[in-house]
């Protein structure tokens, strides 16, 4: 009897891991779709860290390569960077990435923090991962780069601009970098962070150790309580401040009158 509960409870997981598999692939189509991401003949570059939400979209690019339309191929970069507490297991990564059937490919970069006061180490040390993307893409012929930036990602940006900034803007799935004639791309910006949490688990990849020193000095993790605090209030206030910015109404804004 236990043997037969066992065998039940085995199927029963394998079929939720595979729904999950099919809900996360079925929103980055719509993605992909709705904002243009990727056309026939793309070559795109993904930004694998190996963290949870890099290694889900590298898993569901190269999905979605294997799909005629749009037909487009996928190479995974990582950017090891030196003296930042980051552990990478490259061998791991390079393996995650022969099965997937994919390139992967790694680029060394050192960060010295002492040299700009005026940014922050976060903001120096995404600068120059971010300026190592651009130029591998540019030197191999990529025009696309997709990050891993999830829903609750974009969400937190926008309310965090807004706080921080004075501006409502955050990461479009979209973001064409005309300076570098290369577009950045998110195709997980449908995926609530909850969901890909899950995937990481049902797959079971193996997360990069990351021990950064700046990491608990971000705002973000505080934004990120807030919202959870608004979904008591409505359960679906990630989906209404996601569709909040695509309905802007201009006439119910404040506007100068010079």
């Amino acid at each position: 009897m236990r043997k037969e509960i066992t065998i039940t409870l085995y199927i029963t997981m394998q079929q939720d891991s595979n729904s999950l598999l099919k809900k996360c692939d079925k929103l980055v189509r719509t993605c992909v779709k709705d904002y243009g991401l990727i056309a026939d003949g793309d070559k795109v570059l993904v930004g694998l860290s190996g963290g949870k939400d890099s290694l889900a979209l590298t898993q569901l690019l190269a999905m979605r390569s294997k799909i005629h339309s749009p037909k487009f191929s996928v190479t995974a970069l990582h950017i090891r960077n030196e003296g930042m507490g980051y552990a990478s297991d490259t061998e791991y990564l390079r393996g995650f990435c022969k099965e997937l059937g994919i390139e992967f490919d790694v680029v060394d970069i050192s960060i010295d923090l002492t040299k700009d006061r005026r940014k922050s180490p976060c903001f120096l040390c995404s600068w120059y991962r971010r300026k190592a993307l651009f130029e591998y893409a540019k030197k191999n012929g990529f025009k696309r780069i997709a990050l891993g930036h999830h829903k609750d990602d974009v969400i937190a940006t926008l309310i965090m601009n807004m706080a921080f900034q004075g501006s409502i803007s955050s990461m479009p799935p979209l973001l064409q970098m005309d300076k570098f004639d290369v577009a950045i791309i998110r195709p997980l910006a449908l995926i609530e962070e909850s969901d890909i949490k899950k995937l990481a688990k049902n797959e079971g990849y193996v997360i990069q150790k990351k021990s950064c020193p700046y990491e608990k000095s971000s705002f973000r993790s505080d934004i990120e309580k807030i919202i959870t605090d608004l979904e008591k209030l409505n359960p679906n206030v990630r989906s209404s401040i996601w569709k909040s910015m695509e309905n802007i109404m201009p006439d119910y804004l404040p506007k100068k009158s010079c």
